[in-house]
């Protein structure tokens, strides 16, 4: 078994203060393959000492100086590429190709995207005799979940270190070890000691005590909205900034003149990648009425495509899927499936259960239900499956009151023949993001959510900005003297 024991603060590889272990455990067939360290207050207060003595010359660093460590980060990282892909398939169960395709691939495009930025971003400005600067925030904690795991590591370290901050790092103990890939990554490229931190741990241990540190200048978590409430209720007493990347329930209205089999099918295989463990999956299918049954035999069709497979299996590529995360999640996921069935949906494929001939593993069969009306349990909570349900609705504005019916406006989706009409239907929805006709991710666009979706913004130059504070400095130009 891999053991994986220490922490990395201040530059090195050290033991916790008080050892107590965590098995981490493969999803495809509930074994125990590694074996971390659970972290405590006392770990915490190690690494934030660390943060903040570093954040004393690192956030003076020049540009120049930052843009020659990006270079060597990514040089480093492209390195571990493998082997991050490798460990993201094995702890979280996303298939080989996926591992290789996104979930890597994802840590990369934020490291080359913020680099990007970097080089050009302006720190400062003047306007009239007053000069606008934008300095770091300080020490920034981080809290990052399992289901796209580097995606949310790399999205808030990348700017962070960019913008001259130090951080803490606590990644989920469910897939901690991509995260010790990274910081390998990091020591390797040369990032001084004291300016990335990484603690593993659990919620209740590590999370709070990075939440309410009063040596912490920022939180930025991604999770669920319940454990979000719980870091910023946590942060509230020492007034530190807090970004939240939520939970989700997003829409994917496809208009009366979409092209229905492209629409539906497109949309079914959306929902199913990394086994429906997105926040932003296209969870709600809205469908015109009239065309409701022909709609529901292409979701059916699709969705009967999807194989679930080993996450190892070689030659697995698109339309294929892995297990879910952990036990946990799978009986979570098959009690909503048996309450939509409870509250009269109806079941078109899938169902409770794994698949046929797997009898280990947290593998869900790829379900959809028909008929949903948005009062109903697995049209209101997010079930973070591969679990699809369909409504349908009378017109656009049917459609755009239910999409918005929901505690959750983290994206959207909208299909359309002309795109006229989807951008008004878009401008509509109360969504932090939203997809035009199969538009896919941008690392430039700000990522993050409206309502109980959270606050602040991933990605990109919304991103970045983030993690600076605004320092207005009157009289940088002399008033000229009166003759």
């Amino acid at each position: 078994m891999l053991e994986r024991l220490q922490f990395y603060i201040d530059g090195k590889w050290v033991d916790p203060v008080t050892p107590k272990t965590l098995d981490v455990i493969n999803p495809a067939n509930e074994e125990a393959f590694a074996r971390i360290s659970l972290g405590s207050k006392a770990d915490v207060d190690k690494a934030v000492a660390a943060a903040r003595r570093a954040f004393e010359t690192y956030s003076r660093t020049t540009r120049e100086e930052r843009v020659a460590l990006f270079e060597k980060i990514i040089a480093a990282y492209k390195g571990k590429y493998q082997a991050i892909a490798e460990a993201i398939s094995q702890e979280m169960g996303a298939p080989l190709w996926l591992s290789k395709a996104a979930q890597a691939g994802t840590g990369l495009g934020h490291l080359n995207e913020t680099l990007k930025i970097l080089k050009e971003y302006p720190f400062e400005e003047v306007r009239g005799t007053t000069a606008i600067l934008k300095e770091p925030v300080g020490v920034c904690g981080f809290i990052t979940p399992w289901n796209w795991p580097i995606n949310q590591i790399v999205c808030k370290v990348a700017p962070a270190l960019a913008a001259g901050c130090t951080i803490v790092l606590k990644p989920s103990e469910v897939a901690p070890l991509n995260a010790m890939l990274f910081a390998e990554v990091l020591h390797e490229a040369g990032v001084p000691a004291g300016v990335f931190n990484l603690v593993n741990g659990d919620g209740p241990s590590v999370g709070e005590a990075m939440s309410s540190h009063p040596g912490i200048d920022m939180m930025s978590f991604t999770g669920s909205t319940r454990a979000g409430i719980a870091v910023a209720k946590a942060a509230a007493d020492t007034v530190k900034r807090v970004a939240q990347e939520l939970g989700g329930k997003s829409a994917n209205i496809v208009l009366d003149d979409a092209d229905l089999t492209k629409s539906v099918s497109s949309g079914v295989m959306s929902m199913m990648l990394n086994s429906g463990q997105s926040c932003n999956a296209p969870s709600r299918m809205f469908v015109p009425r009239a065309k409701n049954d022909a709609a529901i035999a292409v979701a059916k069709a699709a969705a009967e495509k999807i194989k679930v497979v080993d996450p190892a299996t070689p030659d697995a590529g698109p339309g294929t899927i892995g297990p879910v995360v952990s036990e946990v999640q799978f009986n979570k996921i098959q009690a909503l499936i048996q309450k939509g069935i409870e509250e009269g949906a109806t079941l078109v494929t899938g169902g409770p259960g794994r698949p046929e001939n797997m009898n280990r593993g947290y593998y869900v069969r790829p379900t959809v239900f028909a008929n949903v009306t948005n009062d109903m349990t697995i049209a209101r909570e997010e079930i973070f499956g591969p679990v699809l349900t369909m409504l349908a609705y009378d017109s656009d504005e049917d459609a755009i009151k239910q999409a918005n019916d929901t505690v959750y406006g983290l994206s959207g989706y909208v299909q359309s023949g002309d795109i006229e009409r989807a951008r008004k239907v878009a401008s509509r929805l109360r969504t932090g993001n939203v997809h035009l006709n199969g538009a896919g991710p941008d690392f430039g666009a700000p990522f993050g959510g409206y309502k109980q979706s959270g606050n602040g913004r991933e990605w990109g130059e919304y991103g970045f900005e983030e993690f600076l504070e605004i320092k207005a400095v009157m009289g940088w130009v002399p008033k000229p003297k009166a003759a």
